[in-house]
């Protein structure tokens, strides 16, 4: 059972690197044997890595029609992180107690952050930043915060917003100082606050309502 969820964790993520770089485009189709095929694996780990990014919004099934690439648009992008932001805003003002002034993690991942973005390398760079944002919601010890958050597809939201938006690394990168700050300081309110407004500021390039977000070349 193991190996066969680590195979499915390997094929959905490849599989969403293919979406998110464009070799992937809307509308493809995803075959279960040919992907099998590929990855030299039986269909039941590809069953379940369509299964998780059908979940995530990635991809989409219809009878007779099979799997398909959905087209993500810069509409649903938006109503995403309007959502993203209050969650995340609660998520912080209710860890910051909790960290109890330790925020090392937090302090290594921004560091591993500013590292990925001086090199350019957004997929290093898209993971860290999940990393940081999931750290404080599990640290929060809201678990129905924290399955929102996952149910919503944001690890994957995150990513579509780096690579797609052509993030200014450096710049994004350095926003998560004062909210590791406020969190050290166990300031909730403020790290709520900081959390909120940082992911708020990527909603308005996204709002171009019905558009499709162009893919990168």
């Amino acid at each position: 059972m193991a190996r066969r969820e680590c195979m499915s964790d390997g094929i959905r993520n490849e599989l969403t690197a293919r979406i998110l770089d464009g070799r992937l485009q809307p509308g493809a189709r995803l075959v279960e044997l040919a992907i099998a095929s590929e990855f030299e694996t039986s269909q039941a780990p590809v069953r379940e890595a369509l299964r998780e990014l059908e979940a995530h919004g990635l991809v989409e099934s219809q009878p007779y029609r099979g799997t398909r690439v959905r087209e993500i648009t810069n509409r649903e992008m938006a109503e995403a992180y309007q959502v993203r932001a209050i969650l995340e805003q609660h998520a912080g003002e209710q860890a910051a107690a909790r960290f109890e002034g330790n925020v090392a993690d937090l302090d290594d991942l921004v560091r591993r952050l500013r590292t990925a973005a001086a090199a350019g390398d957004v997929e290093a760079y898209s993971d860290l930043n999940v990393q940081f944002h999931r750290c404080i919601l599990e640290r929060s010890g809201n678990q129905t915060l924290l399955k929102m958050w996952e149910t919503l597809g944001f690890g994957i939201r995150i990513r579509v917003n780096v690579v797609r938006q052509s993030v200014d690394l450096p710049r994004r990168a350095d926003e998560h100082d004062p909210i590791v700050d406020a969190l050290r300081a166990g300031d909730g309110p403020k790290a709520g606050r900081l959390l909120r407004e940082h992911v708020e500021s990527f909603i308005p390039a996204w709002q171009t309502a019905d558009a499709s977000v162009p893919q990168t070349s």
